[in-house]
């Protein structure tokens, strides 16, 4: 079955240290559709903290799935080219979202 490229949006998201394991994970950032809370599923040299340490924020290709009934979580394919923001760039991607949204 075919990847619909047309499901995949750009989201922006940073790692973060679990409190309950202490290892990394990555989250999306706030002021976009998607909670903080929400879990994403993605290659996993992002949550690799000898490669990027907690705070790398990334833009990544996801789409929202439910995936056998569970709870919603974001899904970005491991081959994806995965790009880390400066927070200038940050700033200016969140921008652009809340314009768009408008």
């Amino acid at each position: 079955m075919a990847r619909d490229p047309w499901a995949y949006r750009d989201v922006a998201v940073e790692s973060v240290p679990d409190p309950r394991t202490g290892r990394l994970r990555i989250k999306p950032m706030a002021g976009q559709a998607y909670a903080t809370s929400m879990r994403v599923q993605c290659a996993r040299a992002l949550s690799d903290p000898e490669r990027y340490p907690a705070g790398t924020r990334f833009l990544i290709r996801a789409k929202l799935t439910d995936r056998a009934g569970g709870p919603p979580f974001l899904y970005a394919w491991h081959g994806d080219p995965v790009r880390v923001l400066t927070a200038r760039e940050v700033r200016s991607f969140l921008d652009e979202y809340r314009r768009r949204r408008i």
